[in-house]
């Protein structure tokens, strides 16, 4: 799968995912599908992509701008519950 997502990126001509970003999109993606609704959780990391994108334009790094992500979405996505 690494291999794989890593061809992605440079077919689109961007870096490849740090392992902190990956980890990232699929909590983010994961929690979505599970407290808000499954079917957002693509679309909710597709705009996690655009704002990360538009955020380093502007002249964040990309740790930042994920990080501003993450917590945007930490203060809309319910809380799991029920989880040990």
């Amino acid at each position: 799968m690494d291999e794989w997502i890593d061809r992605f990126a440079d077919a689109l001509g961007e870096q490849p995912l740090h392992p902190t970003e990956v980890g990232s999109m699929l909590k983010l993606s994961r929690d979505v599908a599970r407290g808000v609704e499954r079917k957002l959780a693509p679309l909710s990391t597709f705009l996690a992509g655009l704002s990360v994108g538009r955020r380093t334009a502007e002249g964040a790094s990309r740790d930042q701008a994920l990080k501003q992500v993450m917590e945007a979405a930490r203060v809309l996505v319910p809380p799991p519950t029920g989880e040990a």
